[in-house]
């Protein structure tokens, strides 16, 4: 039976939905999070301020959130031309996928975490992807999840599993599931501390939080907010 889990944590919706989903159901959990010279690093900081959250408004949790850990790997800068790691505008490319998309970075960030998991004594890995309501990124999707999954645990000579609660669902499911965890306070938790906008704006303030309200994160997450909205009234 697993009893504790390594979540890949950025500070966002998604990655905060994964965490409290975690917390709810095993007795250790740790976070970790990636630095990868991304535009919108401001997510760094905004994660600390969730994670200080977490544990002020669900104290049934603190007891359970163990330690977090912070990962540099600006490499995926050097050999991406993303817009997530360079000043140039969002578009989509000739191969369908938008530019947005940093080839290798969740199959990095798994690895690194399959390490992480081993040496921390962690069985399971969370992580927030999804390949129902995304932007096409084929790291996220469920056979690369799996195959990630089969290549740890073979690698690592130990059973790991890799849990994705996000999978088939869409942002305003995942809304609900925020809610049907932790009630408004986590929702309110989620709109108010967590970061998902590509160009790390925190001056605006929208329904679903803060945001451009214009980039691709920004787009879906607002798409979900309003269909979660609508299924409330």
């Amino acid at each position: 039976m697993h009893t504790s889990a390594l979540v890949l944590f950025s500070g966002g919706q998604d990655s905060t939905t994964c965490l409290a989903a975690a917390l709810d159901k095993y007795e250790r959990v740790e976070t970790v999070g990636f630095d990868y010279g991304q535009r919108h690093r401001i997510e760094l900081d905004v994660r600390l301020r969730v994670l200080e959250q977490l544990r002020e408004r669900f104290p049934r949790w603190d007891a359970r959130l163990g330690e977090d850990h912070l990962l540099t790997v600006d490499v995926l800068g050097q050999i991406s031309a993303s817009s997530l790691t360079q000043d140039i505008a969002f578009e989509m490319q000739a191969n369908g996928l938008p530019n947005t998309f940093v080839p290798g970075r969740n199959l990095l960030f798994l690895t690194l975490a399959g390490a992480l998991a081993y040496r921390r004594g962690l069985d399971v890995i969370a992580t927030g992807v999804c390949e129902t309501d995304f932007s096409g990124y084929p790291d996220c999707r469920d056979d690369t999840m799996k195959a990630m999954q089969l290549a740890l645990s073979l690698g690592m000579d130990r059973r790991l599993l890799i849990e994705t609660p996000l999978m088939w669902i869409d942002k305003a499911a995942t809304w609900e599931m925020a809610h049907r965890i932790g009630g408004p306070a986590l929702v309110d938790l989620i709109v108010e501390d967590t970061h998902t906008c590509y160009l790390g704006d925190r001056a605006q303030r929208h329904g679903w939080g803060y945001g451009c309200g214009n980039c691709p994160a920004c787009e879906l997450r607002a798409r979900g907010w309003e269909r979660y909205i609508a299924s409330t009234l």
